[in-house]
């Protein structure tokens, strides 16, 4: 019989599947839209950023809501509202409407992940975390591997606006079935065994109701340099998500059934990164402590991630760059499952809003990305500028990780567990 916070892990799957559905389909038929609504590059980049600037500024405080009330009725808040908008991108008919439109849709995807953070905080005992991250991780990077090809087909089938409408009922879906079946406490869900009540309430490390306290979170000596960390890991993720296909048809010469494969091999290989890292990490961590499990794997991915994209823009072979482009997003995604749990780890009781924490300034390298390589490109027309200040991030990366290292040996949280 499946245990019941597997089957919390798998719906968080869905919810992950979903999200990343809604975000790269735009990316995809991005030429479709500039050409239908006359928008230039540098506007489409603030089209992609304004779902950032939203997602970032309502992270924390609707990870603090769920930390206080609890992640049922939150995360259906979220879903309904995000896939409201998802089909309203449909109706776009301006550059301000569709600014306007993904702003909003931003608005409402605010909190997700933080949330799953929480859930997870709730129902998987603490040496299964890193575990459940790379699972969680793993669905996300699937279903945005599989987008291009999907979203191709379909707008082969139906116009671009039909895709945004499909993809929104798929998330009314999941947040009624959500609504329905999940509860915030393993005690509290029908169906969970006394056993397995037992042993989560044991091992998940001791909670406090009623949190959601960002005040408390700034005071980590962590927080800053894992929210540097995240600001470079997911500059590089809107690189992938949004202006990738455009680099690989202009610059490298692809067709687009080539950058259908290529633009979600990146992602195929953050898949298998997540799962890999989020196993990694939990293995790591009971045999040599957090420190290591947590940091010394995060810096050494971050590294590889460093070389990878410096390569990139060298290369003259565009199979062989983006390629290396899949190696280095596969590489950064090594380090998720430990970026999350050491959240969890560290923010314990208020889990969320340190996730959300970390997410936020994610969110404000998401939002400086699209905009930044139009503005370099557009300047100086040169594709290479923007692959370099990736790579300078990812040694930032590097550099951040080793310091978190040493706060974590510098804690009594760095025991094997």
């Amino acid at each position: 019989m499946i245990a019941m916070r597997h089957r919390v892990i798998a719906m968080t799957v869905l919810l992950a599947a979903v999200t990343y559905l809604d975000r790269i389909a735009i990316g995809v038929v991005a030429p479709q839209i500039t050409k239908d609504l006359g928008l230039t590059k540098i506007e489409m980049g603030y089209v992609f950023s304004a779902f950032t600037v939203a997602y970032g500024v309502f992270e924390i405080p609707t990870a603090a809501w769920a930390d206080r009330i609890g992640c049922r009725n939150v995360v259906t808040r979220i879903v309904i509202w995000w896939s409201a908008f998802t089909m309203a991108t449909a109706a776009a008919w301006s550059y301000l409407s569709l600014l306007v439109i993904r702003f909003l849709f931003g608005v409402g995807e605010a909190g997700a992940w933080p949330c799953v953070g929480r859930v997870f905080s709730r129902w998987i005992p603490a040496g299964e975390r890193g575990r459940a991250q790379g699972i969680f991780f793993m669905g996300a990077f699937l279903a945005g591997a599989f987008t291009p090809k999907l979203v191709g087909l379909l707008s082969a089938a139906m116009p671009w606006r039909w895709v945004f409408l499909v993809f929104g009922l798929i998330g009314l879906v999941w947040s009624l079935s959500w609504w329905l079946w999940f509860r915030d406490e393993p005690r509290d869900k029908a169906g969970t065994s006394p056993e397995e009540v037992a042993l989560i309430e044991r091992e998940r490390g001791r909670l406090v109701e009623g949190h959601g306290d960002w005040k408390a979170v700034f005071k980590i000596p962590i927080v800053w340099p894992i929210c540097i960390c995240h600001f470079a890991n997911t500059w590089g993720t809107y690189f992938v998500i949004t202006w990738l296909p455009t680099y690989l048809i202009e610059i490298r010469g692809m067709t687009k059934a080539e950058m259908e494969v290529f633009a979600g091999l990146p992602m195929m290989c953050a898949a298998a990164a997540a799962l890999t890292g989020g196993l990694l990490t939990d293995f790591l961590c009971r045999k040599f402590g957090l420190a290591w499990g947590r940091a010394g794997l995060a810096a050494t991915a971050y590294g590889i991630c460093m070389v990878s994209m410096f390569f990139v823009a060298r290369v003259p072979d565009p199979k062989i760059a983006a390629g290396l482009i899949a190696v280095c997003y596969g590489s950064s995604m090594l380090t998720i499952g430990a970026a999350f749990s050491l959240c969890i780890d560290f923010g314990k009781e208020n889990s969320a809003v340190m996730t959300a924490t970390m997410n936020t300034a994610g969110q404000v390298g998401g939002t400086l990305s699209p905009i930044v390589l139009a503005w370099l490109v557009t300047k100086y027309g040169d594709w290479s500028l923007p692959l370099y200040v990736m790579a300078g991030l990812y040694g930032v990366a590097v550099l951040s990780w080793a310091y978190i290292g040493r706060q974590v040996r510098d804690t009594m949280l760095d025991g094997k567990h």
